[in-house]
């Protein structure tokens, strides 16, 4: 395949080390007092055992291939940001529980695999809009994620510590030992979820308008059962594929994690099968994008409204120049009511230079606001308008909406307002547990599982309709 012009494919990765990010400008670091011990916990990390192996990441990237080209649909989402004190087997549980039953409902509707890929073992690093956070007169550097500092406001917690590096590897590598037990060892049985789904819409105060949905998969999976197909004669029905992600913020640690793959000879990042760049990291000519665009793994670019279609065609060239499908995940946010003004030009952009790419849509960060009580929230019919105006772009372009993207934990907080059970802004003080940024809650997440259903549902009806018309049926 030739390189897109102006980019010669065998220099680009003839000039990439994994360390080559450090002789660019760079976003969103941390500045800590003691480089010495910074280097010293990185040495070590080096030596550490992967987190995830080259082999997992090919198979998720064939997964985001059938992505790309309207096979299938990603499912993309889990905390904002991990936390060291929240470690605990029963919120992995809930959110694991949460996030198959979501799985199953798309599955269903579009017809087509999900491929589940999860905010977890990894989502430590945040982006901040600003170093410094002022609270009655005192400043202080801002919280950036359990992996960099603490969220107590104190100088002790906010000081950068190199020390959390080798936390948050150690956390993530228990995570990631539950959840390949949950996924291989019975717990993904496909009768346990839809058992856990039927109680959900009973017990929903919307749950009549999932009912058929509901009613459907049980029929369907009434009719397997009866033909001999049930988890105990196949194996595929008690366990699933679930892979883990989160934004590569930390350079440092990314480096130390990675390594070089025995039977390819190429680099792959082993803290995560996917990383993705963030909006106010995705500078071409800066240390993010040089670090990603050398590993193997399948990859996220988050596209905010500042993106234009030939900075995104620019990004596209240097991250994935042989357009490698299954490779680049386009991650738009862009707020509900800019969808409009952004993503179509976007999307014909990428058509129109013939680039192979996942479509999919973050919902949640263009739709925060602050409530009345002082709460950052974001609603939750924006969040749902946001994806429908998603998929309704894509319609009129054309093109597959190919997955989303969303913050969201097992739990039943209350951090985003509306939803069938209606939080308030007043509501928000009740059960407020986020480190960061405001998630859906279980039922939430859910209920948009069961929405965007419906949108899959009836692409996948267009869709059949438009190849009838064309054969004359």
């Amino acid at each position: 395949m030739e390189a897109p012009p102006g980019i010669g494919v065998t220099t680009m990765v003839k000039h990439w080390r994994p360390d080559s990010w450090r002789a660019k400008p760079i976003q969103q670091v941390p500045a800590y007092a003691d480089t010495a011990a910074l280097e010293a916990v990185e040495a070590r990390l080096s030596s550490y055992p992967p987190l995830v192996f080259a082999g997992e990441a090919r198979k998720l990237k064939k997964g985001l291939a059938a992505v790309a080209r309207g096979e299938a649909f990603l499912l993309q989402g889990g905390d904002c940001a991990e936390s060291f004190a929240e470690h605990h087997p029963d919120n992995i549980r809930d959110f694991f529980r949460v996030f198959l039953q979501m799985a199953v409902v798309l599955t269903f509707a579009g017809a087509m695999p999900v491929v589940k890929v999860g905010r977890i073992a990894g989502q430590f690093a945040k982006p901040r809009s600003a170093p410094n956070e002022t609270i009655d007169g005192v400043e202080l550097p801002s919280y950036r994620g359990d992996i960099i500092n603490d969220i107590a406001f104190t100088p002790e917690g906010r000081h950068p510590d190199p020390n959390r590096l080798e936390m948050a590897y150690r956390q993530s590598a228990a995570t990631l030992n539950l959840l390949r037990a949950f996924a291989q060892g019975g717990y993904a049985n496909l009768e346990h979820v839809h058992q856990w789904m039927l109680g959900f819409v009973k017990d929903s105060p919307q749950g009549h308008h999932y009912q058929e949905i509901a009613d459907r998969i049980s029929e369907s999976m009434a009719f397997m059962r009866a033909c001999g197909i049930d988890p105990d004669t196949t194996p595929s029905l008690r366990t699933t594929d679930f892979f883990t992600s989160h934004e590569a913020l930390l350079l440092g640690f990314e480096q130390a994690m990675t390594r070089v793959d025995s039977t390819t000879g190429d680099w792959y990042a082993t803290s995560g099968h996917m990383l993705w760049i963030g909006d106010r990291t995705r500078q071409p000519d800066h240390a993010h994008v040089e670090y990603m665009r050398g590993v193997k793994n399948p990859i996220g670019l988050k596209c905010g409204p500042s993106l234009t279609p030939d900075g995104l065609i620019e990004l596209i060239d240097l991250l994935n120049p042989d357009n490698e499908p299954g490779r680049l995940t386009l991650i738009c946010r862009f707020g509900a009511n800019k969808v409009f003004d952004h993503l179509p030009q976007l999307i014909r952009a990428v058509e129109r230079e013939g680039r192979s790419v996942v479509w999919s849509s973050d919902p949640m960060h263009g739709n925060t606001i602050k409530a009345a009580t002082g709460y950052k929230t974001r609603p939750f019919d924006l969040i749902l308008r946001e994806v429908k105006n998603f998929f309704d772009v894509h319609k009129a372009e054309g093109t597959h909406p190919g997955g989303i993207h969303i913050e969201m934990t097992g739990k039943n907080v209350t951090e985003c307002t509306g939803g069938a059970r209606a939080i308030t802004d007043e509501d928000l003080s009740d059960r407020y547990h986020t480190h960061c940024d405001p998630r859906l809650n279980a039922d939430q997440a859910l209920e948009l599982a069961f929405l965007v259903a419906q949108l899959l549902k009836a692409s996948r009806v267009g869709e059949v309709r438009k190849i009838a018309a064309v054969a004359g049926l």
